[in-house]
């Protein structure tokens, strides 16, 4: 059997490692605890938090225990790390709010009691500490020289890093070492600019226990056109549900490029490697079922099985079915869109309206009209095109039509004002190739 390290290394957790043997062998024990820290700093986690969420649940699904420590006192100071100026200093009530929502949400993802994952909140010990004991007992093992060597400070000192900013690195070992004498908690993980902080936390235990603690990070993950995770033309995208709906996260999953896919199936998904790997081998319309299979999964994760039930259900009577073959990801919960509520209907219209010369007839939403969908989307959700980098190429080299005039702009938003006397839209790839969007 893998143990949870053979996981991390297939599926892309790793970036850094303190002792690679060491790790591995401490992970192939029975149990072992390690936390990962997550910043109160807002009301809801975002789609960025979603690798160390993911990594705490594999630990416990392969027997370790994780604490998912929310940081209520070090929010009082605020991380330096990745940040060109000093973060918004927050109140105390302002992060007990965000704290409790984080709590929840992290419940989602984590089975916590009963001896399994331990959720906490530093602020019970952190807001607690005497500041000359913490400096005499705790300040004497750090190095200010070895402390500037840090990235996270070493590039804040070109524009300034204030004292209060320079405790932080203090704080987050000091958790470590808290953590490692109350719950034997022997490794942390997090995000690469974390680095610093956890060696700090490393030496620390070492310093007053005598004993080694391990550390792992993971990597900024970007998308294959270098953006940061979880940024949209729309803003954030939240974890919260009401702060972004069950659907548009699910949207957000549906239209990710293809070079992403596979790797995205690996770091936010649960299903098998041996399963994911067949990705590399798709193309067309197999590569779009794939990426149902991702939205599905991603948001049943999140939002539980009803949300991703209803918002497959949702996109298959907006756009028309994305059949699924049942043996290309076995392990995938995914329906066919024949066993969902009225998205029968829709594929069955789907077919009918098929013709010799390419046509189809598929219902929208007046909602989405009244917003405006860039062309390029368009034309991957009505499955005009493979991917959204088909739809970019074929619209600027002029071969995407609306109306029968050629759209000017790859992300031309279409609306209600391209909806002619018959309620209808017409969208059409090159000369035979037609889609004909009606009002539902």
């Amino acid at each position: 059997m893998k143990s949870v390290y053979d996981v991390f290394r297939e599926r892309g957790f790793v970036e850094q490692i303190t002792d690679e043997p060491q790790i591995r062998d401490l992970l192939e024990q029975k149990s072992v605890t390690c936390y990962i820290g997550f910043d109160p700093t807002a009301a809801s986690l975002h789609i960025g938090s979603l690798v160390p969420i993911m990594s705490l649940a594999h630990l416990q699904r392969h027997g370790h225990r994780p604490i998912a420590l929310v940081g209520g006192g070090t929010a009082l100071i605020g991380d330096p790390s990745g940040k060109t100026e000093m973060r918004q200093i927050l109140t105390r009530e302002q992060i007990d709010h965000n704290a409790q929502g984080l709590q929840k949400q992290l419940a989602r993802y984590l089975e916590f009691g009963n001896g399994k994952a331990v959720l906490l909140n530093n602020a019970e010990w952190l807001t607690q500490l005497n500041y000359i004991e913490f400096l005499r007992d705790i300040g004497r093992h750090f190095s200010v020289n070895r402390m500037l060597t840090a990235e996270s400070y070493r590039i804040r000192l070109e524009t300034g890093l204030n004292f209060i900013e320079f405790n932080y690195m203090l704080l987050q070992a000091y958790d470590f070492l808290h953590l490692y004498q109350k719950f034997g908690c022997q490794m942390q993980m997090g995000g690469n600019d974390q680095w610093g902080n956890m060696v700090a936390g490393i030496d620390l235990i070492r310093r007053v226990e005598g004993k080694t603690a391990f550390s792992m990070t993971f990597p900024l993950i970007t998308t294959s056109q270098g953006n940061k995770m979880g940024k949209t033309e729309k803003g954030t995208v939240w974890l919260d549900r009401e702060l972004t709906s069950p659907y548009d996260y699910y949207q957000y999953w549906i239209n990710v490029e293809d070079a992403d896919l596979e790797r995205f199936l690996a770091l936010f998904t649960f299903l098998p490697m041996e399963e994911i790997s067949v990705v590399k081998t798709l193309t067309d319309a197999r590569l779009n079922m794939a990426k149902a299979v991702l939205a599905f999964e991603a948001t049943k994760i999140t939002h539980g099985d009803d949300a991703a039930l209803g918002a497959f259900e949702k996109t298959a009577q907006l756009f028309g079915g994305r059949q699924v073959v049942t043996g290309l990801f076995p392990s995938s919960t995914i329906p066919r869109p024949d066993q969902v509520g009225n998205a029968h209907n829709v594929s069955t219209a789907h077919s009918r309206f098929t013709s010799a010369s390419g046509t189809s007839s598929l219902p929208i939403r007046r909602s989405r009209l009244e917003e405006g969908i860039p062309a390029f989307e368009l034309f991957h959700e009505t499955s005009l095109c493979a991917s959204r980098g088909e739809a970019r190429r074929l619209i600027v080299q002029g071969g995407g039509y609306i109306n029968d005039r050629p759209i000017a702009a790859f992300d031309e938003r279409i609306g209600l004002e391209d909806v002619d006397e018959r309620g209808e839209i017409r969208l059409r790839k090159g000369k035979k190739r037609y889609v004909i969007l009606s009002l539902g």
